[in-house]
């Protein structure tokens, strides 16, 4: 989500964090996709990805628990350092617990430390859900370490390794899960993977270079074309197909059993306001804006059982945007500042603390407003409020065809 050219972020917002293409050490040349899947077809992860998973510890295999004594022989294999470094005691919020309290959550693109995602696990498990999944695909340190600290604090969490993409990944974690919450499907999802493009602009070709050859121009621009969609096809699987898939499955789930849930859609405030450079990433935000209304139509009789609702975020600092946060031309156009993931946490506690049925299909805004007083010193004082969204359709009839129409016997 950027005013300008889009800083290369991952997960969680809505928004907000999203990973770096770079930094996954993609070269300009491999045909590489960043985030959970590496290709549409078959979820098959380009070779440097996979040398990469092959150095990777096994963290957790869809289906597989672990155990204590997996947590303790996993800290002393690790590096002594933990990737851990969230405030903790700043997502207690006392006055909203009831929005969670004795609540199974389950959070998709949780892993990433200092990510939306793990915000919004702390906030839920700290403030007295009654389990909490721990959802990532690649972040398995930060997924892991994010469980450890939640257990130290007397919390239920474990962790869920899939990626939402593949489908017989997402599957497989089914009866894991379950059991992890004592045999019954979570009652609260939060739907927060999401990757963003290293940035391009939908549209445009790249720039001649003085004294190129026709024929290497040619060869750049075909290079950047693929990469670029690339990237946008799994922007748009993870966000899209992710998420209409884990709807699927727990929607499903819960009118099965028979048992009330809440899912919880994390979108951007670019999907109704868009930058530039980051095409996939409106277009997949703005996208799943419909899946509450689409689940609603589908589940028949059975929708009162399922509700939900969507947020759009703004920008958030975390870990992938923290080098951007001195920089207006990237958030200047919505807010004063960057959120901190904790102030983003309590906003997002006051809607879980409302009654469901006032909740349920709506799309909220959260807007942030410079406050009256701020102290000169330090950061500018923020206001946050929800703005609830309404898309109303205005249909109407074609001047010259209604006087026209086309007929036919």
């Amino acid at each position: 989500m950027t005013a300008g050219r889009s800083p290369r972020i991952t997960s969680a917002t809505s928004s907000a964090p999203r990973t770096s293409w770079r930094a996954r050490g993609r070269s300009s040349r491999s045909a590489t996709r960043s985030g959970p899947a590496a290709s549409r077809a078959k979820g098959v992860l380009p070779r440097s990805w996979r040398r990469a998973d092959s150095r990777s510890a096994p963290a957790v295999r869809p289906g597989a628990q672990l155990a204590d004594s997996d947590t303790s022989a996993r800290r002393s294999t690790r590096s002594n350092a933990m990737t851990y470094t969230a405030p903790t005691d700043r997502f207690r919020f006392d006055a909203l617990r009831g929005g969670v309290e004795g609540r199974r959550v389950l959070i998709t693109g949780a892993g990433k430390d200092g990510g939306i995602g793990q915000a919004m696990a702390l906030s839920t498990g700290l403030n007295g859900a009654e389990s909490v999944g721990i959802h990532f695909h690649r972040s398995y340190e930060d997924g892991f370490d994010l469980v450890d600290r939640l257990r130290d604090e007397g919390v239920h969490a474990f962790p869920v390794q899939a990626d939402v993409t593949n489908l017989r990944d997402l599957w497989a974690i089914r009866s894991y899960v379950i059991d992890q919450m004592g045999g019954l499907p979570p009652n609260l999802v939060i739907c927060n993977s999401g990757l963003t493009e290293s940035g391009y602009n939908l549209g445009r070709t790249l720039r001649p270079v003085e004294g190129e050859s026709s024929s290497l121009r040619r060869a750049r621009v075909r290079q950047a074309f693929i990469e670029n969609l690339e990237q946008s096809r799994l922007v748009l699987d993870t966000k899209v197909d992710g998420f209409l898939a884990s709807t699927h499955l727990w929607a499903g789930e819960a009118v099965y059993a028979g048992e009330q849930a809440q899912i919880v859609y994390v979108s951007s405030r670019q999907a109704v306001d868009p930058g530039p450079a980051v095409p996939g990433y409106a277009l997949s935000n703005w996208a799943v804006l419909q899946l509450p209304k689409v689940l609603k139509v589908n589940l028949g009789r059975s929708a009162d059982l399922v509700t939900c609702f969507t947020l759009l975020l703004p920008f958030v600092r975390t870990g992938m945007t923290n080098e951007y946060a001195g920089n207006e031309r990237v958030f200047g156009r919505w807010q004063p500042r960057m959120l901190e993931p904790c102030e983003m946490a309590e906003a997002f506690m006051e809607l879980l603390s409302r009654p469901t049925d006032e909740t349920d299909g709506a799309m909220y805004e959260l807007m942030v407003n410079a406050a009256a007083e701020t102290d000169p010193v330090g950061p500018p004082a923020v206001e946050l409020v929800w703005h609830q969204l309404a898309l109303n359709l205005d249909e109407q009839p074609v001047d010259w065809s209604a006087a026209d129409p086309l007929r036919f016997a």
